[in-house]
């Protein structure tokens, strides 16, 4: 995978859990019990996609930019968004997009819990 920071850069990120639908075999990040991001991992658990979730006519921009990003695979196309992990989308554009879904996610949980998450002292 070309990004090899992708989860330690995700898990300092305030209020955030990962855990492995087996399943599905994927890794997935979530907060305020929320997934907002996931790597898909094939039969040798290696990354075969990044999903993530996006406003809808941002994730149909960056479609229609990217080659590299196309409709969530798995997931509902409007909102999610997946990038392919060994493609050439810019690191800096993938870690404003993770952060994009981390905000969306977190902006959808209730005020207070949108507080509990923000003004903790430590990182779960």
């Amino acid at each position: 995978m070309k990004y090899p920071w992708i989860d330690e850069y995700l898990l300092s990120k305030k209020g955030v859990t990962k855990d492995l639908q087996e399943s599905w075999n994927w890794i997935r990040y979530h907060v305020g019990g929320k997934m907002f991001a996931a790597i898909c991992l094939n039969e040798e658990n290696k990354p075969y996609y990044i999903n993530l979730k996006l406003e809808p006519l941002e994730g149909d921009y960056f479609r229609s930019q990217y080659e590299d990003v196309i409709p969530g695979y798995y997931s509902n196309k409007v909102h999610w968004n997946s990038i392919n992990p060994d493609g050439s989308l810019p690191d800096e554009l993938l870690k404003n997009m993770l952060d994009k879904s981390y905000q969306l996610v977190l902006g959808g949980l209730s005020k207070k819990k949108q507080r509990e998450i923000l003004e903790s002292d430590t990182i779960e």
